[in-house]
């Protein structure tokens, strides 16, 4: 009798201890509360009329994020830069995260993939159970080719981490892309069309994914994680208009937030003690 009394005292006390109520009370976000910047492009940008409300403004709300918003319509990750230099000349080192959504951009002005690396043979001194030797290796350093994507992504990566070595970096990738027609300059087809120079949008997608190894840097995968796939008719209700299905509406940019909010409570916003 006592043994059946103690494991239901017991299971008790977990139901309490893991009940939505205690844990509403009790857990702190890590991202509560902090100063972010926000880099990108027009799905970012606070001035583009695609949705009242952009993603980082439910963080906000829900999180009582200070934010920095450095995003602008229509550029791209040679922007990256130009935009760390405006954090940096506003906020110096008060800030506590950058995230980074960009890229959907470079795919459309046809940027080639390019190369993440250059590599050369050169010599370099080794010992290996032998006696030390000067000895011909391949050798490979990161390409900083502006004309490509990856090395637009390595030059923004090595200036980011370069200014601000303690902070946070996180890398989202571009959400899918439908159909969009601005004016008769400018018409831009769905993701199912190679671009001008024969990439595919996935290739611009997985280079953001393979930039968080080569960098050390945490990348979310809003692509996949946020469900958003405009290039379905039953998916107009998350977009702009049936003639802007390349930027989300309200809706959609709350799909995208709650995403945000979830996947950012498994990465830390600050390191310092």
């Amino acid at each position: 009798m006592k043994k059946k009394i103690f494991l239901l005292l017991a299971f008790v006390s977990l139901q309490v201890m893991f009940s939505p109520a205690v844990a509403q009370n009790t857990f702190v976000h890590p991202w509560q509360g902090k100063r972010v910047a926000y880099f990108g492009d027009s799905i970012t940008d606070p001035r583009n009329s695609g949705s009242k409300k952009k993603w980082w403004q439910y963080l906000n709300d829900w999180l009582g994020i200070e934010p920095y918003v450095y995003a602008i319509s229509g550029r791209q990750w040679n922007d990256i830069p130009r935009q760390t230099d405006k954090l940096m000349e506003e906020h110096g080192q008060d800030v506590d995260a950058i995230l980074v959504f960009i890229g959907t951009n470079d795919y459309n002005a046809a940027i080639p993939i390019g190369e993440w690396f250059v590599e050369t043979e050169d010599s370099v001194e080794a010992a290996v159970h032998a006696p030390r030797a000067t000895v011909l290796r391949r050798h490979r350093t990161p390409s900083y080719d502006m004309g490509t994507y990856r090395g637009r992504i390595n030059n923004a990566l090595r200036y980011m981490k370069s200014h601000y070595p303690t902070k946070q970096i996180v890398l989202l990738t571009p959400i899918h892309r439908a159909y969009f027609y601005g004016n008769e300059k400018n018409i831009q087809p769905d993701e199912g069309y190679q671009n001008a120079c024969g990439e595919w949008f996935s290739a611009y997608v997985e280079s953001v994914k393979q930039a968080a190894n080569i960098w050390a840097v945490p990348v979310i995968d809003l692509n996949a994680a946020c469900g958003l796939y405009p290039l379905l008719p039953e998916h107009l209700q998350y977009s702009h208009n049936e003639h802007d299905l390349l930027h989300p509406n309200d809706q959609g940019h709350l799909r995208m937030a709650r995403t945000m909010m979830y996947q950012l409570v498994a990465l830390p916003c600050v390191f310092e003690e």
